[in-house]
């Protein structure tokens, strides 16, 4: 991997950035800094050298995170070493209040006005994408092992046990940087959420058992009762993810949490993980955010080119009837800064009902989504990404020796796109990507070869190269995939209730836009033909390098930004 030594100008955002307030900062004064270098022995000796304390060891990013005084850093920034500071970005699972959208979007689409919030709302997100076919068959998961990162998780028997045994191999404690034997807790109740959506085991009423009911579980608590963590724990719980996979047999890795990119991809620290993880042959599946409907809103780590990432769907609450189904206004959309195509499909992500105890933050701030004793209802592309994360486990018991790449294939393949009467695409690409997921058509599907098509992540993760997607953009700021004909995004971005997801798995073109190019400013962002190509691309981004995370503490990572129900 490739370092930088950070510019003065960099050095001193970083040491005055602090709770969102540029101030003055006094020597005594301490932040969290995630240096990353070549040798974390040779990280940690240099942090002690200057009299800084060294609060994580992050070897999947070959870095540390360390508390340092202005004076300490400035030392670190200017050591013989081939270092990158960034600052300790905090991170946010969920927030208190209703995220606010100024969309005009709000008065079209059916909301939670349209259907009493306070009763459970039958919402089969299993029977949607076609799992009962799969368990009907015994397909359910068993012998795959599925970490989820998020809040934790709660001693149920429905999620602790499937139909006959145990199912948690290990739970995690990034935070204290712990293993926990046999006391589990989710004071937040967002992962309890999500774990339950993939694994439940157990039917209640007209509530099902979740995607992969006989699946083992991996819990990573990276994130306190009000949903706050660090880039330092997550980053941590990733590596505890990759240093434990063979002993736990971990196959799939859920993210539902997602925060603004604030450089490439590549630059990232959380995203670097991200893909250290892909890499070590792990299937990750990443939330797309709630930042929808507008372009370019897709977070990290849904902005990787390599992992899943996965957009909501909600049924308008008419689950008999598929007629007014739609993409979720919240769904976040691409294409992404370095122009790929995000996200890859959509899943099941309105008004999902599924566990969480009634003592959470989330359940006591929001009380009138909880019902049933034991369930909340609540939308998001965290829960849809959950959907996936089921669906893949479903494969990987069908098929073992699949790959993280053959396992994006097949899931895009046996994709179901929204299309009108005439076939024409109801959604761009940019919104739906491939479709709707279908777990008997991704089970049953033998596509190889069709997905992170030129993509290198190791020569990626060296340094060595980086890549760019196949978005472009017209003359009139409209996106559009070159051979794609359906792909372009002109701002309409509802259909009328009049489409419908079509039975073919695969469509004209439908992966052109999956291929990926060498990255070179030099010629990727000026085509010729295209004379307002150039200006978006260069001038959009919000991390010009003199910026890159100057305000990157008063950000957030926000996996389940609250969300009116849809």
């Amino acid at each position: 991997m490739k370092h930088e030594t950070m510019t003065a100008v960099t050095i001193a955002l970083i040491m005055a950035t602090v709770s969102g307030c540029v101030t003055v900062k006094t020597e005594s004064a301490r932040t969290s800094v995630l240096i990353q270098g070549e040798d974390v022995a040779a990280l940690v000796n240099l942090v002690e050298s200057v009299g800084g304390e060294v609060t994580h060891e992050l070897p999947i990013i070959d870095a540390v995170a360390a508390s340092l005084t202005p004076t300490q850093t400035a030392l670190v920034a200017s050591s013989p070493l081939s270092v990158r500071l960034e600052p300790n970005r905090q991170a946010f699972i969920a927030q208190r209040r209703k995220q606010a959208r100024t969309s005009t979007l709000d008065s079209q689409a059916t909301e939670s006005a349209d259907a009493p919030a306070s009763l459970p709302q039958a919402y089969d997100a299993s029977r949607i994408v076609s799992a009962p076919r799969l368990h009907e068959q015994g397909i359910t998961g068993a012998g795959v092992t599925i970490a989820v990162l998020d809040t934790g998780i709660v001693n149920w028997r429905e999620l602790a046990w499937n139909s006959s045994e145990a199912r948690i191999k290990a739970t995690y404690d990034a935070k204290r940087n712990k293993e926990l034997r046999s006391s589990y807790s989710d004071d937040n109740g967002h992962g309890t959420h999500v774990t339950s959506i993939i694994t439940n085991s157990v039917t209640s009423g007209d509530l099902n058992h979740g995607i992969a009911p006989s699946a083992a579980l991996v819990v990573v608590d990276a994130f306190d009762a009000d949903g706050r963590g660090s880039y330092a724990d997550v980053i941590r719980g990733l590596d505890y993810v990759v240093a434990n996979k063979d002993r736990y047999g971990i196959r799939v890795l859920n993210l539902s949490f997602s925060a603004p990119p604030r450089s490439h991809y590549w630059e990232d620290p959380l995203n670097l993980a991200v893909m250290r993880v892909w890499a070590s042959g792990i299937v990750v599946v990443a939330s797309a955010g709630n930042g929808g409907p507008d372009a370019m809103t897709i977070g990290a780590p849904g902005n990787v080119p390599y992992v899943i990432t996965v957009g909501a769907m909600t049924d308008s609450y008419t689950p008999t009837s598929r007629g007014d189904d739609r993409v979720a206004t919240f769904s976040a959309a691409g294409p992404t800064a370095e122009r790929f195509v995000k996200p890859e499909i959509v899943a099941p992500g309105g008004h999902i009902t599924a566990l969480m105890e009634r003592k959470s933050e989330l359940a006591t701030t929001h009380p009138e989504f909880h019902h049933s004793s034991k369930y909340f209802t609540m939308s998001g592309t965290s829960q849809a990404a959950a959907v996936v994360t089921g669906i893949v486990a479903l494969m990987l018991e069908e098929e073992p020796a699949l790959t993280p790449d053959t396992v994006k294939c097949r899931l895009m393949a046996g994709a179901h796109p929204a299309v009108t009467a005439d076939g024409e695409l109801a959604y761009s690409v940019f919104r739906q990507g491939a479709g709707l997921v279908n777990a008997y058509d991704a089970v049953s599907n033998s596509a190889a070869g069709c997905a992170n098509v030129g993509l290198d992540v190791h020569k990626d993760l060296a340094g060595e190269a980086h890549f760019a997607g196949p978005a472009r953009v017209d003359a009139d700021g409209n996106f559009f995939v070159e051979g794609l004909t359906d792909s372009l995004w002109t701002g309409s971005f509802l259909w009328s209730n009049s489409f419908l997801w079509s039975n073919s798995m695969l469509w004209n073109d439908s992966f052109l836009w999956n291929n990926s190019f060498l990255w070179n400013n030099s010629f990727l962002w000026s085509n010729a033909e295209l004379s307002n190509d150039s200006f978006l691309w260069s001038n959009s981004f919000l991390w010009s390098n003199s910026f890159l995370w100057s305000n990157a503490l008063s950000e957030s990572i926000q996996s389940s930004t609250w969300v009116d129900q849809e």
